[in-house]
């Protein structure tokens, strides 16, 4: 039996697991208005403006004096503004503009990285071709990447959330990044996963369970408070899962970490931690519907 749900793992790995637009992350909800879409860019900044009091400049305040430069400026070489960051890809041909906050990057190259942003909710707008197509708002954390893929047809997806840590950015190549969250890198051989933990890392992890943890449900929440910003292997997750007492609590673990496995395609290895054929089937069941 346990043959019969690995060969079927793979090939449900091999249809499924394919990068597709919307496929992967959460659908943020476009709130431009039909009008606003309808107007060119120049437009609808001109709109905004007008309706906010002013003649069209971006900033009102300076309407009089942008013309001006003080004689004596005031340098702020150490301001500091907070520290975030938001990497958005656009993968189909054209030439689009991204504004988000202060910030705007026009490229037809598809992706706009933008840096040293500051917390809190912050408004992004995409243009295609000057006219407005999407505007939402994102909540940007300090210290935090946030990770988007925008389709025209399909909208605004947030793929994921990772902790900036010294700088570091835990990719070998800059598309794994955007590719990593469906499970499909374009680099092989190995694959420097973001926030996905080494084998030190999680043998600290199993231990802090282990002792601030003892019956499964308790075990449950610290991997899903703890696990919270981390990516985990196949084999990993086995291990987690196979820790648990009860079967039910065990495929409910299963479940739950499906969408944090960066190697899905191996994901019958959990399988084999389950102790019933029927919890194996049902895994398998949901493994092909996701």
């Amino acid at each position: 039996m346990k043959r019969i749900f690995t060969i079927c793992a793979v090939l449900s790995g091999l249809l499924f697991f394919a990068q597709e637009a919307g496929k992967a992350g959460e659908l943020l909800k476009n709130e431009a208005s039909k009008n606003e879409m309808g107007a060119s860019k120049d437009k609808t900044e001109a709109s905004k403006n007008n309706n906010s009091g002013n003649s069209g400049f971006r900033n009102p305040n300076n309407q009089n004096n942008q013309n001006r430069r003080p004689t004596n400026p005031n340098y702020q070489w150490n301001q500091n503004y907070g520290y975030a960051e938001v990497f958005l890809r656009i993968p189909e041909q054209g030439y689009f503009n991204v504004e988000l906050g202060d910030q705007s990057i026009s490229n037809n190259s598809g992706k706009y990285r933008f840096f040293d942003l500051s917390s809190g909710r912050v408004p992004i707008a995409i243009y295609d071709n000057g006219y407005l197509i999407y505007r939402t708002t994102l909540n940007i954390r300090n210290n935090s990447r946030l990770v988007l893929d925008f389709f025209t047809n399909k909208g605004l997806y947030l793929l994921d959330s990772y902790p900036i840590q010294n700088d570091y950015y835990g990719f070998n190549n800059w598309n794994d990044v955007w590719n990593n969250p469906y499970a499909n890198s374009g680099n092989n051989g190995n694959i420097n996963y973001p926030n996905v933990m080494d084998n030190q890392t999680f043998q600290q992890f199993m231990s802090a369970m282990k002792k601030d943890a003892w019956f499964d449900d308790k075990k449950i929440t610290f991997i899903n408070q703890q696990g919270r910003h981390a990516m985990f292997t196949s084999d990993q997750i086995a291990v987690l899962v196979k820790d648990l007492s009860f079967d039910k609590n065990k495929i409910t673990l299963a479940k739950s970490l499906f969408s944090k496995c960066v190697d899905k395609q191996k994901y019958f290895i959990v399988g084999d931690a389950l102790d019933f054929d029927s919890s194996r089937r049902n895994l398998m069941d949901f493994i092909s519907n996701n």
